[in-house]
């Protein structure tokens, strides 16, 4: 089984998204999630129509292809999925990339110094203690940091260069000016 459309049969569902009834006889999608209580068993979160085309636009294309009946509001969720296709494809593919300061709080990992709000940063995973456990995220450099990091973790620049192109979604001219900030500190 995979992500699927239905007709609700009860009005006791919830969306996942908005939290408001799903009605009974209303299509709604079925996003397929693993069984945190039997193993190997799967279940679904049940959304909206309209809310699963703005957060989960990839999935529900896929449920709609398959879905052999009329759908009603068709060409407004083609609208919402491709919104929402737009907003996934600008976010960054995977670490490490480079984005603009949302805001002026994140600490340079290697100086310690604010990034200010709108600047150049880079991204990079890093593992953080959260009292019991450790976890993964973030950790933000300037770019003429990155070299003194790289040096201390023994990474390989050209390497790392085209791990940014590849996964950054900023408009080519401050990728490129983020990149010989890079260069220019190495040199």
């Amino acid at each position: 089984m995979a992500h699927m459309i239905e007709v609700a049969k009860s009005g006791r569902a919830a969306c996942r998204t908005c939290k408001k009834n799903i009605e009974k006889g209303e299509l709604r999608f079925g996003e397929e999630t693993a069984n945190a209580f039997a193993a190997g068993e799967t279940t679904y979160r049940w959304h909206h129509l309209a809310c699963a085309a703005q957060k989960l636009a990839p999935q529900l294309k896929e449920a709609l292809d398959a879905y052999p009946d009329e759908v009603p509001n068709r060409a407004e969720l083609d609208q919402l999925m491709a919104a929402g296709l737009a907003k996934e494809a600008a976010k960054p593919a995977g670490f490490p990339y480079v984005d603009k300061a949302p805001t002026g709080r994140a600490r340079c990992m290697q100086c310690q110094t604010a990034i200010d709000k709108g600047a150049l940063r880079v991204a990079i995973e890093r593992e953080l203690e959260t009292g019991t456990m450790v976890t993964r995220g973030a950790g933000y450099m300037h770019p003429k940091c990155v070299t003194a990091q790289l040096g201390d973790a023994g990474g390989d620049l050209e390497e790392f260069v085209s791990n940014l192109r590849t996964n950054s979604r900023l408009p080519e001219a401050d990728l490129e000016q983020a990149i010989e900030e890079i260069e220019a500190a190495q040199a």
